[in-house]
């Protein structure tokens, strides 16, 4: 099943199909490492549901969610 990154539940896990943006958000998404290929995992999400939390390449990253919205990605389950 396949679905972005802000849409994912707590502890699940995928695989970057694609970032869909354009521009600086693109640019500042590839520099942190959220690539096609990568795997991803949602860690924690605020009380308010901004910012969340998830692990990529080895390391915590927080992303706003209109970031998350971005990244499409395969749930591995």
């Amino acid at each position: 099943m396949n679905k972005y990154v802000n849409e994912f539940n707590i502890g699940e896990e995928g695989k970057i199909i694609k970032v869909i943006a354009d521009g600086k958000i693109k640019r500042r998404l590839f520099d942190m490492g959220v690539t096609p290929g990568a795997s991803i995992v949602l860690k924690k999400v605020a009380p308010l549901g901004d910012p969340i939390e998830v692990k990529l390449r080895g390391y915590d990253l927080t992303l706003r969610k209109d970031e998350a919205k971005c990244i499409y990605a395969e749930v591995i389950e």
